[in-house]
């Protein structure tokens, strides 16, 4: 009877145990969380069975001690829903298409393009300031002083998603923006939109999936979310008014954007190379993207996710900048066109088949 007694006292004694190291843990997660509002990095857990507090990251990425166990946006479990795959599925890349993706520049042609480059060149500002991206001052003082340029203007996994959360999260209206004013214009005109909508608003969606990508690694703070906020609210009332104004300056002024948004993952791609984002070496993509980019097996690293990105970014690119060619009212969206020469010549497709950075020409597709 004494040993029984013994022996449940120290259960009871363990149970204590870990509930108080489990409360510590607790504490000290929300402690790191609210010193650092701006920006919370996600860990993802995996418990097994009969082992209450065993914490067994599926994917590790840290930037402190302490880090944030959750899972942002969870799936909700409904009684008789099993799967909702997306209504858009993404074109199948090749990986040598992906590679051949790099950075490219319209040069501007009219003050249509002219005015489009400069607020580009104005949002960019605000975004590296966001974001911390200091590109150009690190270029020049590493050709003084290497180290000092690293210390200093080091781009690190944090600041990088920092960066991609904040720029995808205002990619993805122009899109959205455009389709609906054109879906409103096409009912008020009585006749097609000639298949535009349905590119818009796919583009912008595509923009979503790559916002909902980042969140599943790291999780913004309200400092984050109010700047998101702020710019996104000014932003589509900007972009809807521009768009009533100059459809084709929009968008090039897209096509602009997205030679920034390549130009921003290739350098995340070449640090990777580089040694500088060790957390990114053998980091694994989310389940996310894995499923709505069909990552083969073997090629779902956090490497392989930025090559889809920027491949996507890229016809982002291609496709604004050819839009931007096109009578807005009455030429036909050349993506979703079927071509009476198919077979005679390369022509615009919505996957990487025939990548044209700056565009296709009107002559060349209507």
């Amino acid at each position: 009877m004494q040993c029984t007694r013994r022996t449940a006292a120290h259960h009871i004694l363990t149970k204590q145990s870990a509930a108080s190291a489990l409360k510590s843990l607790n504490g000290s997660i929300t402690s790191s969380a609210a010193s650092r509002p701006t920006f919370t990095l996600l860990q993802h857990q995996q418990t097994e069975p009969r082992r209450q507090f065993s914490l067994k990251p599926q994917r590790r990425f840290e930037a402190s001690k302490n880090v944030l166990i959750k899972e942002f946006f969870p799936l909700k479990e409904s009684e008789h829903i099993k799967k909702t795959p997306p209504a858009w599925h993404h074109p199948i890349y090749s990986e040598d298409q992906m590679n051949e993706v790099g950075p490219s520049h319209r040069e501007t042609r009219n003050w249509s393009d002219r005015v489009a480059l400069f607020m580009v060149r104005l949002l960019r500002g605000g975004l590296d300031l966001a974001s911390g991206y200091k590109h150009d001052k690190a270029v020049k003082l590493n050709k003084q002083d290497p180290g000092a340029a690293q210390q200093k203007f080091a781009m690190t996994e944090r600041k990088y998603l920092i960066r991609n959360i904040f720029l995808e999260s205002v990619a993805g209206v122009p899109g959205m923006v455009a389709g609906m004013l054109r879906h409103l214009h096409s009912m008020r005109r009585m006749r097609r939109d000639n298949g535009w909508m349905e590119t818009l608003l796919e583009e912008s969606f595509n923009e979503r999936m790559h916002l909902l990508t980042f969140l599943k690694m790291a999780e913004p703070g309200w400092f984050m979310r109010i700047m998101v906020l702020g710019a996104q609210g000014v932003f589509f009332n900007a972009f809807f008014f521009s768009y009533l104004i100059s459809p084709r300056t929009c968008h090039r002024f897209v096509g602009y954007l997205e030679e920034e948004a390549v130009l921003t993952y290739t350098r995340e791609i070449e640090d990777i190379d580089a040694g500088k984002l060790p957390m990114w070496e053998n980091m694994q993509a989310p389940d996310i993207a894995v499923q709505y980019w069909n990552m083969p097996e073997g090629h779902r690293t956090m490497r392989d996710l930025l090559l889809y990105v920027r491949a996507d970014e890229s016809k982002h690119r291609e496709v604004n900048h050819t839009l931007g060619n096109l009578d807005q009212k009455n030429d036909p969206n050349p993506y979703v066109s079927v071509y009476k020469d198919a077979k005679d010549g390369p022509h615009p497709t919505k996957d990487l088949s025939h990548q044209r950075p700056m565009g296709w020409e009107r002559d060349e597709v209507i």
